[in-house]
């Protein structure tokens, strides 16, 4: 038998295996206490000239990016104990992505720097119609492998993040990234997944996204989505309707983001809106990142005090603490500037 024949009986078996599995909630085997993101790490360089091309761009911003990145930020921000697994490179930009990391508290043990290949880029220009002009350079991220995931030591983890629409690139950070999710699988690890569905990087190829996001939508225990991923993941052309495909189709607890009218949970197989808070938006960006931080914050602390299961009335509170971490981090220009005043204070009963 061939190598590419055994790995495909490896595959199969593992797949099979897999969709006969029960998805409770839980703890990893080693105990509670530390979570794992695992994904992209970047610079945006996002262009100021407002309506201009990048072609004809002249002034440009650097901010520290990457959904999973600002994942790990927002935890680390409201207290929670957060390690990040990413590749950048061994340049000025690679370093500032680990000093940001560093300053917020976020573990960089697996936060590698990659000599070969230099720091990804992306370069965004918000043009007059409201269509952005972007340009992927991609670099260091794609290269996370799955030799280096086997260095990562898992015994005290209790939740793992994939939150990158980058892993599904092709890349060794494709791999690395299904090779995690079955460690976490067999240790029984809770999974958290995001997919962050960017039509730029898919728009000649949504398909594989699509598939690649299932994957992770049919095994994980809780999921986020935004109302347009929940239609184009579930082929229905209204919310409502994907969101019942999604109570059919996965097992896990899942939010669909709404902006200013909330979000919507899916537990027990019904569907409810938690509301958000009213704000004067500043910038959206991260917003969607810092809901996913708050929700697993919390998820430890629940954890860390009952090891079991998390009640329909336990998600209710943490979406909408949840949705009061997205909506103050609108408050501020971007992301990383907003998760300096984000703090567990804001859980407080008002």
């Amino acid at each position: 038998m061939s190598k590419v024949q055994m790995k495909d009986m490896e595959d199969k078996m593992f797949n099979e295996d897999l969709q006969n599995r029960s998805l409770p909630f839980g703890k990893g085997e080693g105990g509670l206490g530390r979570i794992l993101c695992i994904g992209e790490a970047l610079i945006d360089m996002i262009c100021t000239d407002k309506g201009t091309a990048l072609s004809d761009g002249e002034n440009f911003l650097k901010k520290p990016g990457g959904a999973p990145t600002n994942v790990a930020a927002a935890i680390a921000a409201l207290g929670g104990k957060v390690e990040l697994s990413a590749k950048v490179g061994v340049d000025p930009f690679g370093k500032h992505l680990v000093d940001v990391m560093k300053d917020f508290g976020v573990g960089t043990e697996y936060l590698l720097q990659d000599a070969n290949h230099f720091t990804t880029f992306a370069f965004v220009s918000l043009m007059e119609n409201g269509e952005r002009d972007f340009y992927f350079n991609r670099g260091a991220d794609g290269q996370l492998s799955e030799a280096d995931i086997e260095a990562i030591d898992l015994t005290d983890v209790s939740i793992i993040h994939f939150g990158s629409a980058t892993a599904f690139l092709p890349g060794p950070l494709q791999a690395a990234y299904k090779r995690l999710l079955q460690e976490a699988l067999i240790k029984n690890i809770f999974i958290s997944f995001d997919p962050n569905y960017r039509h730029l990087l898919f728009r000649n190829n949504t398909q594989t996204f699509i598939d690649q996001s299932w994957f992770f939508l049919e095994r994980c225990n809780f999921f986020k989505v935004s109302d347009e991923e929940a239609m184009l993941l579930t082929g229905e052309s209204t919310l409502n309707d994907a969101a019942s495909a999604l109570l059919k189709k996965t097992k896990a607890v899942f939010t669909i983001t709404l902006g200013k009218d909330g979000t919507m949970i899916g537990i027990d197989g019904k569907t409810a809106v938690v509301e958000s808070i009213p704000v004067k938006p500043v910038d959206t960006t991260g917003a969607g990142d810092a809901f996913v931080g708050a929700v697993l914050y919390q998820l430890d602390k629940i954890f860390a005090a009952d090891q079991s299961f998390v009640s329909k009335d336990q998600w209710n509170q943490v979406v909408a603490n949840a949705n009061k971490a997205g909506a103050r981090t609108c408050e501020y220009l971007g992301a990383m500037e907003a998760f300096k005043h984000l703090s567990n204070r804001i859980f407080s009963p008002s």
